[in-house]
């Protein structure tokens, strides 16, 4: 049995692929309004009362967890459910509301045993699996950069918590940056660059940087909080540049031309569902985790994460 934390639009995403695969799932639900409307569309029961009152009932000990609730409460269930004994659980970036948290988080799952995987969806795009695909025809990555520019004009008018906001790079931006780094390699050593800051958040907004990946590929980064621009990955092989821009699309540029074309995707599940979560989940469910990055791994990510946000200067 599987059990799906929470019951707002990121349950509902899970939902519609657990029923695909047909997968037994309970749910448990806290807001009485986000219950309902997952209800009313999943036709699916939900244990109102949140995660503490469910435990209060000794259920049995489920094989598999999805645990997407808000950000600012991820932390408190996961530790929760592995109190509870619970070994295997997806958990939705970007796994707590600041790096203290992902510490915590971390070293409770070291000393329960539990295995936590990170549920960057990104990497589960048509357009990744393709770009992978290529790249390794093409003998390997050169050197690559990324862009993980935000609108903050459209994310002030959002209704997101004081917490959410602080962290903004923790939050969001990780999802191009982790992104870039699993297709390129990880850093080795970062030299990076900040400046500027929003009243609302806690690192800085402009930012600028480069290194080398520990396979020793070059890599740059840039992003403006203040100016235009979009989440952007590129990267370099022998043949050519690969772009992801939009991410979920993926164009080529031939050594030697200027022409930039669109490569054709078998979008069938990005189409079908919200894009990578059908193989995500199918990934996660078959315990396939040759994608899914642990939460080991993303606590360690943080030494570089904290040099890019310029958190802590």
């Amino acid at each position: 049995m599987l059990w799906l934390v929470g019951t707002g639009s990121m349950a509902l995403e899970y939902a519609k692929v657990l029923k695909d695969l047909k997968v037994k799932y309970y749910v448990i639900g806290r807001g009485k309004q986000s219950a309902r409307r997952f209800n009313s569309i999943t036709k699916t029961d939900v244990f109102l009362g949140g995660l503490s009152k469910f435990l209060r009932t000794n259920p049995v000990i489920p094989n598999k967890v999805i645990n997407c609730v808000n950000i600012e409460k991820l932390k408190s269930t996961s530790l929760e459910l592995m109190n509870y004994g619970a070994k295997n659980i997806l958990l939705e970036k970007p796994g707590g509301s600041s790096i203290k948290e992902i510490n915590e988080l971390n070293k409770h799952s070291k000393r329960s045993g539990a295995d936590i995987r990170i549920a960057f969806n990104r990497r589960f795009f048509a357009s990744t699996q393709k770009l992978k695909k290529l790249i390794k025809q093409d003998g390997g990555v050169l050197s690559f950069n990324f862009d993980f520019t935000e609108r903050t004009d459209l994310i002030e008018k959002e209704k997101k918590s004081k917490q959410v906001l602080k962290n903004w790079f923790l939050a969001n931006s990780t999802h191009v940056v982790d992104l870039a780094f699993k297709i390129g390699g990880l850093p080795d050593h970062i030299t990076s660059h900040v400046s500027n800051k929003h009243s609302w958040n806690n690192s800085s907004s402009l930012f600028c940087g480069s290194g080398k990946t520990k396979e020793g590929r070059l890599f740059s980064y840039h992003a403006n909080w203040h100016s235009g621009g979009r989440w952007s990955v590129e990267v370099f092989t022998l043949r050519g540049r690969y772009i992801l821009c939009p991410l979920e699309k993926l164009f080529f540029q031939k050594r030697g031309s200027f022409d930039i074309k669109e490569i054709p995707l078998n979008i069938k599940f990005d189409k079908k569902f919200k894009p990578g979560f059908y193989l995500q989940t199918r990934s996660f469910i078959k315990s396939i985790n040759d994608d899914l990055l642990s939460l080991s791994e993303y606590n360690g990510h943080m030494n570089y994460y904290k040099k890019i946000a310029g958190y802590n200067r």
